[in-house]
């Protein structure tokens, strides 16, 4: 017999899964692939300054700069969720086509990125931080 789990265990199970959200290499990578399949053709270079960004700080995740690698991503994930708002499709079929689908989960993972990366970054301990006060 399973007990229902308390609204604090709850809690911290959603808490745990921001966290290793936010602490993955991998939504950064998947951001970036998303944001350089719309900007690429036609170009745009102004979207397209983001996807390095995006993978430098899956490049300092991957050498266990946690903290610092979810702060970065989840300030440009911010940028270009504000970039990215600022555009209307201006028919229906552009909302529900291959092109609005794809801008739909990259906001939707831009978001989830803010949440995420804002959350590792205020809570996480940088390994350095006692040590260079010194």
């Amino acid at each position: 017999m399973t007990s229902k789990p308390t609204e604090e265990e709850a809690k911290q199970s959603a808490l745990s899964y921001l966290r290793a959200w936010g602490e993955s290499p991998v939504p950064p990578t998947i951001l970036a692939t998303l944001i350089t399949s719309l900007h690429a053709r036609p170009s745009q270079p102004l979207p397209l300054s983001f996807p390095p960004v995006l993978l430098a700080s899956t490049f300092l995740n991957l050498y266990s700069y946690n903290t610092d690698s979810a702060g970065i991503t989840a300030a440009w994930s911010g940028l270009y969720l504000l970039l990215a708002r600022r555009r209307k499709p201006e028919h229906v079929m552009q909302k529900f086509g291959t092109r609005g689908i794809v801008r739909g989960t990259t906001m939707g993972v831009c978001g989830i990125n803010v949440l995420a990366g804002g959350w590792v970054y205020a809570t996480g301990k940088k390994a350095d931080d006692g040590e260079s006060a010194r």
